[in-house]
């Protein structure tokens, strides 16, 4: 199985590159599959490679899904 992620674009330093934010973790990645990236743009993030943007409230309510779920996860564990 494979997960690609949302990412919120935080620098763009430059040939087909941009920073990334997950979750407070800073990440590069490859711009080289999609075009017309600009700063607070979200991306979907998959091995690296940003594959096409996202609307930021799509992002918002995947993000939230994913924190939801890991919200149980950790409850799971506790128990």
């Amino acid at each position: 199985m494979c997960l690609a992620i949302p990412a919120r674009v935080v620098e763009l330093p430059g040939n087909d590159v941009a920073i990334v934010d997950l979750g407070g973790v800073r990440k590069d990645v490859s711009l080289a599959l999609v075009e017309d990236v600009a700063l607070g743009d979200y991306l979907i993030i998959h091995v690296g490679f940003a594959l096409n943007k996202l609307d930021p409230e799509e992002a918002e309510k995947t993000l939230a899904l994913f924190a939801e779920m890991g919200a149980a996860v950790a409850a799971l564990d506790a128990a």
